[in-house]
């Protein structure tokens, strides 16, 4: 009787493997596990002033091509020794893309970048990716889209984005109850703080949600909620919010909500208007607020990657210029050097003083 009523928009039921199939074909290693470990608790510290640097999110907007994408973490990480005494480096690690309509949704859906949606493959392949970056001994950040797929390579991952998109889903707030992460909310989209503060008060609290468990079964997640929530300013509704104004509104509002003066600033998206060209100026600000005394950022992120600019999905996937992203442009791996090498000499004594104080 049910086939009449239900599945009516479905065309089939692939089977996917389970997290523990894939965590078997690709198994955590000791020195990815300390790289894990190391890299969340930095960032733990950081946010409970423990650690006076910043820590910053940098790599491309999304994982393409894993070749490039090792590339650009073998820099990186030769780049996080230089300026570590300063800056805790996190590489952007995005599989998974929002989409206001349509376009590509990420390494992960479609591995193949022809519409094929193997996600099977996309799965397994973007866990031996993340465990590569964390061989290198560079944590891994990213953006928690689907509910399940934490389950599938969550403990490679050291500091989660919950976007502006989803900050006030109620489905989001719950699955960052329980991840091993620090969770940065991104305010929404029109600009306002609202949802993404109340994400974080509500991820703070314990939750019980239907969810996977590791051998794929249906399963009622249970959660101790996480306290390691923090504010993700990106700018909206036509405006960047990383002035001195917009993080004075964001310290009293978090101060209102009872929550920990923990900002972050992303100077892509609407705060350099969606032009990579203005990141190094978003952050060269943020950079003199902290000199002149602010004390509520913690961190930043940029979009980087080794070429500058973007590209459209060509259906001859031989053309694809090799280190360009393929969704929002980045800044070069020059200018991202000098970005954080200028970070890392004009903070390098204000810090120090930040930690004392």
């Amino acid at each position: 009787m049910t086939a009449r009523t239900e599945n009516l928009n479905v065309v089939g039921f692939d089977r996917m493997p389970s997290p523990a199939e894939i965590k078997e074909r690709v198994p955590m290693t000791e020195r990815a596990a300390g790289s894990v470990l190391a890299g969340r608790r930095a960032l733990m510290d950081i946010l409970d002033r423990k650690d006076p640097r910043l820590f910053v999110v940098v790599g491309p907007c999304s994982i393409h091509d894993p070749k490039a994408g090792i590339d650009y973490a073998r820099r990186l990480r030769a780049l996080a020794d230089e300026v570590r005494d300063t800056i805790h480096v996190v590489m952007r690690v995005y599989f998974e893309k929002p989409r206001t309509s349509t376009g590509w949704k990420g390494f992960i859906n479609d591995p193949r970048m022809d519409d094929s949606f193997h996600i099977e493959e996309g799965m397994e392949r973007g866990r031996r990716f993340l465990l590569d970056v964390a061989e290198l001994g560079l944590p891994a950040a990213t953006e928690a889209l689907d509910p399940i797929a934490p389950q599938y390579y969550g403990d490679l991952i050291s500091w989660t984005a919950i976007g502006a998109r989803t900050a006030e889903s109620q489905t989001h707030r719950e699955m960052a109850s329980g991840l091993s992460t620090p969770v940065g909310f991104k305010n929404s989209t029109d600009g306002s703080l609202e949802a993404a503060v109340n994400g974080i008060l509500s991820a703070s609290r314990p939750h019980s949600f239907l969810g996977l468990n590791e051998n794929g079964a249906s399963a009622i997640i249970r959660t101790r909620g996480n306290s390691y929530g923090h504010l993700v300013l990106r700018g909206g509704g036509g405006r960047p919010n990383y002035d001195t104004v917009s993080i004075s509104l964001a310290e009293q509002a978090l101060a209102k909500a009872k929550l920990p003066s923990n900002v972050v600033v992303d100077c892509s998206h609407s705060n350099s208007w969606k032009k990579p060209e203005l990141q190094p100026l978003v952050m060269r600000d943020v950079v003199h607020q902290i000199r002149e005394g602010n004390r509520s950022v913690v961190g930043l992120m940029i979009e980087s990657f080794i070429e500058a600019g973007n590209q459209p999905i060509p259906a001859d996937l031989s053309q694809l210029r090799y280190g360009c992203s393929v969704t929002d442009a980045c800044v070069d791996w020059k200018t991202t050097e000098e970005m954080l090498r200028g970070a890392h000499q004009a903070l390098r004594d204000v810090l120090t003083a930040r930690k004392a104080a």
